[in-house]
């Protein structure tokens, strides 16, 4: 049996397999293309302050307490975790917001407060996603994604028709209130798709969210990264930096025999890819890709992002850790990401100032600010636009939030479509993968194993389970476990 290993990609997902696949006895070597382990949950760190690059969203807990519980470790031997309160806050206009409490009862006031009756509708639905995650976490989304079969258990027949409606119909069935709606339709944003076509199923998101509530580590999200890297060192991974990946090789047959690392040829006969799915089979020959551009092309993916990381010499008010900007019309900019992809005329934004609660990611009396546009991914990406979207966004969270800001601002960084690219080989430019709609979910998303190249293996946001950083851990393990079989 083959015990030596190569993974591409240093992000959460090539990170958890490399800890199991350790763990199993394997030689595991990780090759990052970038100066820094991580992937896109990278850090910035400029004159004091810290931001994280890539996600700022730590939801589902219990996902990365099953992750270290595997290891028999703890998220807290690694970080520490601090439940927010508010979670988030939403604004729907000039001095309106709603700030989502970390205490359930206290969301079943406010919703009563906003819509008369609505408390019993919402806990009706919390119920249903409870259901629905319980569901996903025991029978579905630690599943390799190999066949239809495995959707189906007792428990997911019986809930069946949560897949043939969607989010968009379940929530509006009894809720009636625009900014409610709005709060119960915004985490399937997550899944990198709109709610009225995502499975109703996956409205387990709103319990992630309302259920398990919103946490944040303290130091920033990139303290999981390090938790993993420790872990992942502990049990003999070896992780390199600034190795980047250029073919992938393999013999007569199929087989892999060998990457290609910095003009430097490596032999090995077994490759897990956590890097972007289309990019690493452009790394092996036509003949053995085993999806053509056109696929790719017909695929729903999740949006790219426009994103601003700033220092401020000044605290922020009227704002929370967490702050999205609701207050123009969703629909109109989700078909602005979707079917007619375009830069967006009026776009919702979200804001993050992980120093209003967390005092290491800037300096005293300062904030670290990141601003995050949602956009359509493989649109034209260039300064100008990203000059005139920031200043879109700034103006509207001043006129929002009632306060000037702009003069405080002591510096900026933007991050958007050409970096996503550039940075981290992502298709179109796509920050978060591939949408879990009906037709993406499951075995209908692009495999974990390669059917047309032996012993080559995918992990990541475009395979099962799908986008975001739990499922980015589940991914690895999925991944980890179907190789230890094969092997």
């Amino acid at each position: 049996m083959n015990k030596n290993i190569y993974i591409i990609g240093s992000g959460f997902s090539s990170l958890s397999a490399s800890c199991y696949l350790a763990k199993a006895g394997y030689n595991v070597t990780v090759l990052e293309k970038n100066d820094t382990l991580g992937g896109r949950a990278r850090q910035y760190k400029k004159d004091g302050f810290t931001f994280d690059l890539g996600p700022s969203w730590y939801w589902m807990p219990d996902v990365f307490e099953r992750f270290f519980g595997d290891f028999g470790k703890k998220p807290s031997d690694y970080y520490v975790l601090d439940k927010l309160s508010p979670g988030y806050e939403v604004y729907f206009g000039e001095n309106s917001s709603l700030k989502i409490s970390e205490n359930i009862e206290d969301i079943y006031k406010m919703f009563e407060k906003e819509e008369e009756g609505s408390s019993k509708h919402l806990k009706s639905f919390l119920d249903s996603a409870k259901a629905n995650y319980e569901t996903a976490i025991l029978d579905l989304v630690y599943k390799p994604g190999i066949s239809p079969l495995e959707l189906v258990t007792t428990t997911t027949v019986a809930r069946v028709t949560q897949f043939f409606s969607t989010v968009r119909k379940q929530v509006r069935k009894n809720i009636k209130n625009p900014k409610l709606i709005k709060i119960l339709e915004f985490p399937v944003l997550f899944l990198g798709a709109k709610p009225d076509n995502t499975p109703a199923f996956y409205n387990f998101i709103n319990y992630a969210d309302f259920g398990l509530g919103t946490w944040h580590p303290r130091g920033g999200m990139y303290k999981v990264i390090e938790g993993m890297v420790s872990l992942a060192t502990s049990l003999g991974v070896t992780l390199e930096v600034n190795a980047n990946v250029e073919k992938i090789l393999t013999d007569k047959k199929s087989n892999v025999s060998g990457l290609l690392v910095n003009g430097k040829t490596i032999e090995t006969t077994l490759v897990l890819s956590g890097a972007d799915y289309h990019h690493t089979e452009t790394l092996l020959s036509e003949k053995l890709r085993q999806h053509s551009e056109k696929y790719w092309d017909k695929k729903t993916f999740a949006p790219s992002s426009l994103l601003f990381y700033i220092g401020f010499d000044k605290k922020i008010k009227n704002a929370s850790h967490h702050t999205l900007f609701f207050d123009t019309d969703f629909d109109q900019h989700a078909k602005e990401i979707y079917d007619n992809p375009k830069w967006p005329t009026d776009p919702l934004f979200y804001a993050n100032f992980t120093s209003i609660t967390d005092v290491t990611s800037a300096p005293e009396g300062k904030e670290a600010g990141f601003f995050l546009m949602p956009l359509a991914p493989g649109i034209e990406d260039t300064e100008e636009l990203r000059e005139e979207y920031f200043h879109k966004i700034v103006d509207r969270f001043e006129k929002l939030t009632n306060q000037e800001v702009k003069s405080s601002i002591l510096f900026k960084r933007s991050f958007c479509v050409k970096d996503f690219k550039d940075e981290y080989n992502s298709y179109k430019g796509n920050a978060y993968g591939m949408a879990n709609t009906l037709l993406q979910t499951a075995f209908l998303r692009p495999s974990i194993k390669s059917s047309l190249v032996n012993n080559l293996y995918f992990t990541g946001q475009l395979t099962v389970p799908g986008p975001g950083v739990p499922p980015a851990l589940i991914s690895g393990k999925i991944a980890s476990e179907l190789i230890i079989k094969n092997q």
